[in-house]
C-alpha cells in the first residue's frame, strides 16, 4: 500500500458510518491528486438484478451538474438532426453515424436517438451495450424531444443502472465543488434511486452508501443522514 493511500486513510474508521456532511468533508480533505478528482457514490441495494422485477435503472439531473462536459451524439434525420445541432450536440448523424460507430469509432460519452432511428441503432447493441451507452426510453435517450435530451445531458444528467452485485455507482461532482453542492447532488441522486425502487425489492432497499474521490479511500455514509425528498429507505 502506498504512503499516499495510507495517509489518506488516517482518521477514517472503516467500521463507522458517518453523516453525509462529515463524509463529504473527509473526502475533500483527503483528495491530494494534482488534478480535480471526481467525487463518486456507490450504493449497495437489496435487489437481485438477475430478476427482471428487481432491475433498477433511471436518470437524474444533478442540481449542480457533474463538473464534466459530456460529448453527446444524436442519431436523427432532417429537422430533428438540425434541432440536435442547435442544442449543442457534438456529433449528429443517421446511417453515416451508424457505420462509423459499428466500425468501433466512439467519440462520445452519451448517445440519444429519435424513435424512428432505433431499428438502425439497434444494430449497434454489441458495440454500445457493453459500454452502457445504448439509447433507452426509460432514461430519456430515445425521444422526440432531442433538444431537451441534449441540454439535460450537457447540464448534468446522470444515468444509473444497478450492477450484478446489486450496486449502483455514479459520479456526482468534483472535489473542487463546495461541500453544499456535493451534498445537494448526493441527495438528488439518492432520492432518484429511492424513487426507482422496483416492485420486486423486498426488505431493506438501500443497505449501504459510500462516497470517495478518484484517488481517495471510500467513506461510509449513514443513509439516514442523506435527507432529500425520500428519507425512508426501507
Amino acid at each position: 500500500m502506498s504512503k499516499r493511500i495510507t495517509k489518506a486513510r488516517e482518521g477514517i474508521d472503516r467500521k463507522k458510518v458517518y453523516n453525509l456532511d462529515e463524509a463529504i468533508k473527509m473526502v475533500k480533505d483527503r483528495a491530494s491528486a494534482k488534478f480535480d478528482e471526481t467525487v463518486e457514490i456507490a450504493m449497495n441495494l437489496g435487489v437481485d438484478p438477475k430478476h427482471a422485477d428487481q432491475m433498477v435503472r433511471g436518470v437524474v439531473n444533478l442540481p449542480n451538474g457533474t463538473g464534466r462536459v459530456l460529448r453527446v451524439a444524436v442519431f436523427a434525420r432532417g429537422a430533428k438532426a438540425e434541432e440536435a445541432k442547435a442544442a449543442g450536440a457534438d456529433i449528429v448523424g443517421a446511417e453515416d453515424l451508424v457505420t462509423i460507430v459499428s466500425g468501433g469509432t466512439i467519440e462520445f460519452d452519451r448517445c440519444i436517438a429519435t424513435p424512428d432511428m432505433m431499428p438502425l441503432v439497434g444494430r449497434l447493441g454489441k458495440v454500445l451495450g457493453p459500454r452502457g451507452m445504448m439509447p433507452n426510453p426509460k432514461v430519456g435517450t430515445v425521444t422526440m424531444d432531442v433538444k431537451g435530451a441534449v441540454i439535460a445531458s450537457k447540464g448534468g444528467a446522470v444515468e444509473f443502472r444497478v450492477e450484478k452485485a446489486g450496486i449502483v455507482q455514479a459520479m456526482i461532482g468534483k472535489v473542487s465543488f463546495g461541500e453544499e453542492k456535493l451534498v445537494q447532488n448526493i441527495q438528488a441522486f439518492v432520492d432518484a434511486v429511492a424513487k426507482a425502487k422496483p416492485q420486486g425489492a423486498k426488505g431493506t432497499y438501500i443497505n449501504r452508501i459510500a462516497v470517495s474521490s478518484t484517488m481517495g479511500p471510500g467513506v461510509k455514509v449513514d443513509p439516514g443522514t442523506v435527507g432529500g425528498a425520500t428519507p425512508n429507505f426501507s
